[in-house]
Order: structure tokens, then sequence, then C-alpha cells
């Protein structure tokens, strides 16, 4: 790492502060540590991802947690049909003297949460990720940045697809993970009925600052990555296309398309800061693998034959690893 000495302080001050982080998230959101460790990861490698879960899972709640014990500011945009790409972005208004001056919309925040993202037309959608993609929202030919770090959070309910509207592939690429939310299981279900029926929530302390974030970002990208692991992760990535590659793969005949270089992208920085959260100073190939599955989720396409032999996605990528 360049300024070693820094460089490896700052790895172990982010360690400690990841413990932190995950003990207080835990006073509020029971169980869920995969989830929360992913989430915290797409932060630090200043990626976003999409949530999906049936509703009553505490998506939002885990979001509005974690934006509060980062110190971020946090808004909240409920998508529906008829929700207009100004609804987010802002508008240019008149004012008494007659000048045309702009009102920020609810995008203009750290922590974005994007809720049921489905629910909107493709308009609405592509204004959204165009401010994912190029940080900033322009308005009567003007250009105006976000703030920095901007980070989206969006939900989508996999049950009621009555009145969605699916998230095209190339959108669905702007999202670093897709994580699935699961049902709790006994006793973390019995915690949370216990903690949420009772008298109201503890205040959570405040553990990382933006700049800490900003700072923490520069780090997971200056952690070095040995060959054989690039590798790996771009012959993974590369295992998931059909007819490109003569893989002797089980996996290829369930695959209508696979996973573009931004995959590869991906894999290595999800890596680089799942070996620096868990103390190591260079991921090696175990790292590639913890992160591959929200990685790869929504970049790997089922076929037909997928569909008819109940084949998941997740079955898909666990025969590819």
């Amino acid at each position: 790492m360049s300024n070693n000495r820094n460089d490896v302080e700052a790895a172990k001050e982010l360690q400690q502060k990841y413990i932190a982080l995950k003990k207080a998230i835990g006073k509020i959101i029971v169980g869920q540590e995969d989830v929360v460790e992913k989430v915290l990861i797409s932060i630090l490698c200043n990626g976003h991802s999409l949530l999906v879960g049936v509703p009553g899972l505490a998506k939002t709640l885990l979001v509005k947690t974690i934006a509060d014990v980062l110190d971020l500011s946090f808004k909240r945009i409920q998508f529906t049909p008829d929700l207009m790409p100004s609804d987010i972005t802002g508008a240019e208004i008149l004012n008494e003297s007659r000048q045309f001056h702009f009102v920020k919309g609810p995008i203009f925040a750290n922590i974005i949460l994007a809720d049921e993202i489905n629910r909107t037309p493709p308009k609405t959608q592509s204004a959204m990720l165009e401010a994912m993609q190029e940080r900033n929202v322009t308005a009567g030919g003007q250009i105006y940045k976000l703030p920095s770090p901007f980070f989206v959070l969006a939900t989508q309910n996999p049950i009621e697809q009555e009145g969605t509207y699916p998230l095209p592939e190339a959108q669905l690429d702007r999202f670093m993970f897709m994580i699935t939310l699961d049902y709790p299981n006994f006793e973390e279900e019995v915690t949370i009925v216990r903690n949420t029926t009772g008298v109201a929530m503890e205040e959570l302390p405040k553990i990382m600052s933006a700049e800490d974030i900003l700072h923490y970002q520069d780090l997971v990208r200056r952690v070095p990555v040995a060959d054989n692991v690039l590798e790996y992760a771009v012959r993974l990535v590369q295992k998931t296309r059909p007819g490109k590659y003569n893989n002797a793969n089980d996996a290829l005949k369930y695959i209508a398309y696979g996973a573009g270089p931004r995959a590869s992208q991906y894999l290595i920085l999800g890596a680089k800061c799942h070996a620096l959260l868990k103390g190591s100073y260079s991921p090696d190939i175990e790292d590639v693998k913890a992160v591959a599955m929200p990685v790869l989720l929504h970049r790997v396409l089922r076929n037909y034959q997928a569909d008819t032999e109940g084949i998941s996605q997740t079955d898909i990528i666990k025969k590819l690893l």
C-alpha cells in the first residue's frame, strides 16, 4: 500500500469502526448480519445497492439506522406510478422577482432510500439512475452536483408484480449489489417483536462521518490485489457468458446472457473491502467468493430452460462457484 504505515493504521481503524457499526446497528436491526455487511461494503466501495425482500422485513428501518450511525443526511422517496422526474430531482421555479431559481428535490442527500423503485414508470426511473451514475442532476440546462458521499439503496418487492415496471438490465447494472432479505428465524422474530412492541428505541451513537467514508473509499481502492485473484474474478464473470467460451460448465445451459465487465470491477472492489473488514491487507479468492452472489445475482439472466426446470439465479451462481 502507498504510504504504507498510514494505510495500515487506517485499515486497523476501519476494522474497529466496522465492529462498532455492527454492534450499534444490531441494537435496532435483529439478525440480518449478512445484509448489514453487504450494505456497508457497498457504501465503502462507493456503490449503490438494491434490496429485495417481501414487505415488513424492516428494509426502511435498516437503511435509516445505517444513515443514523454513519451521521449522513437521509431522504426517503416513495416511488409511485404518478411520480414525475422533477419530484425527485427538483425543479426551476419562478420567484417573486420573476427570476427562475432551482428548488432542490429529495435526491439531495447522502443516503437515498428509493422505496419500491419498480413501481414508477421508466422516465422517472431513468432520472433516478442518471443521478446514480453521474452523481449530478440537470435542470433548466444547469448541472447541480449531488452531495458526497452519495449512495442509493433501492428496495424492490419480489411478490406483487401487478402495476410494476421492472428495471431494464442496463439500469440494474448500475447497482453494485443485489441483496436479498429473508424472513427472520424463530429466535430473531421473538426478539424483534419484544423490541418493537415496548417503549421507544434507543438513541444510536454516530460512528463515522461523511469525511471518514470518503477517506475509507480511497483506502479501499489502494488495496493491492494479486494477479491470481484478479484473474479468478474475471474468469468467474466470463463463465457466465453463454456461447462466448466453450466452458464445460453445467450452469451455462440455464443462462440467457451473462455479466458484463462491470461485474468483474465490482467483484474486485468488493473483495478488497471484504478483506479490509476482516483484517487482511490484500484480498484472496475467498474474498471474491464472499461478494460473488450479490454482484452476479442481477447480472446473470436465466433462460426458458431454467424457468421450466425451476432453477433460480442463486442456483446458477452456486453452480458457477
